[in-house]
This record gives C-alpha cells, sequence and structure tokens, in this order.
C-alpha cells in the first residue's frame, strides 16, 4: 500500500474507534446524565468542548515531548476520562472511579463488536489498561505515573482557562491545580 493511502486508512481507523466511543449508547446516556446536572453550573463544564480540548493538548505534549503514547490511546483516554461525573453528583462516587467503570464497558463493547467487522475499531488489551490507568489517575497525580496517565493529569488541568474563568473567584478548586496563564 502506498504511505499516503496508509495513512488514510489509519486516520479512517482512529476516526472509527472515536466516533464508536461518541456513538455508543452507555456513553451517550452517560453524557446526557452529566449535560442535565451541569445545565446550570457556572463552573468548568464536563461536555465535548473539555474532553476535546484535553485530548488536543495531550496529543501536542506527547508530540512535542515525544512520549510514547498513541493517538488512539490519548483521543479514547480524554473521551471518557469524565463520563462517570454525573454518578459523582448523584451518589458521591469519585468520577475516576466512576468514568473508569463505564469506559471498561465501552471499550470492551467496542472490542467485542469490531471482532465482528475486519478493520473495525479496536483497542488492544494493553490498550484499555492504559487508558483506564489514566482514567483512574487523572485527578491526582501519583508517583510512578504511567506517560498516559501523567499527560492525561497535566493536560486534563492544563484544558481549563482558569485565568479567565468568571467563576474564579468562587471557585473551590484547589490553587495548585488552576491554569492561571496560557500554557499547554
Amino acid at each position: 500500500m502506498d504511505p499516503v493511502a496508509e495513512r488514510g486508512s489509519e486516520k479512517n481507523l482512529f476516526s472509527r474507534k472515536m466516533t464508536a466511543i461518541w456513538k455508543h449508547p452507555l456513553f451517550q446516556s452517560s453524557f446526557q446524565r452529566i449535560q442535565e446536572w451541569e445545565k446550570d453550573r457556572i463552573y468548568c463544564r464536563h461536555g465535548m468542548e473539555h474532553f476535546l480540548d484535553t485530548a488536543r493538548i495531550a496529543y501536542i505534549r506527547s508530540l512535542e515531548e515525544n512520549i510514547p503514547v498513541s493517538k488512539d490511546q490519548i483521543y479514547a483516554a480524554a473521551l471518557l476520562h469524565d463520563i462517570g461525573k454525573w454518578q459523582q453528583y448523584e451518589d458521591g462516587t469519585p468520577h475516576e472511579i466512576a468514568s473508569a467503570r463505564i469506559a471498561s464497558c465501552i471499550l470492551k463493547d467496542i472490542v467485542t463488536t469490531a471482532k465482528a467487522f475486519p478493520g473495525g475499531a479496536w483497542f488492544s488489551p494493553e490498550d484499555i489498561r492504559q487508558i483506564l490507568t489514566a482514567i483512574r489517575g487523572h485527578r491526582t497525580l501519583r508517583s510512578g505515573a504511567e506517560p498516559l496517565e501523567r499527560l492525561l493529569y497535566e493536560s486534563d488541568k492544563a484544558s481549563r482557562a482558569c485565568f479567565h474563568c468568571e467563576a474564579k473567584d468562587s471557585c473551590d478548586w484547589p490553587e495548585t491545580k488552576k491554569n492561571k496563564e496560557i500554557f499547554i
């Protein structure tokens, strides 16, 4: 296969993977619940803008810093890292735990479904393990964090424009996590 066609094929597979996450019924129902809970929220919201900003920042940083993490892993982790936020609102479950549980179901379902379609959207068991580890670690950076885990943690914080937020004076987010300048 010629290199241009091969890149197009990789791009198409990446798009199918991300679309499979987006269209998954559990993602959609969880996303809708987040939107309902946050419709009147004056602080940062957990919508597609945040998910994609986090992904794009992480991907840029991975390229700039030569971090050996795939674009697929970065975008999947970013799309799924806050998907359990509704459960934190409803019953107090930390959203990184709820998000990892929901993400696990979605990713495993995508893999199972993709096996029926050659060239379908799939993630390896190691991809899934790294994605779930990153999601569980995106709120508190632990010592010895894996590359994707650290990348997601830092990019999640960098995606917030705290320096420009109208609610910054009443926000209870720790000062150490606030993005007070234009920084990726």
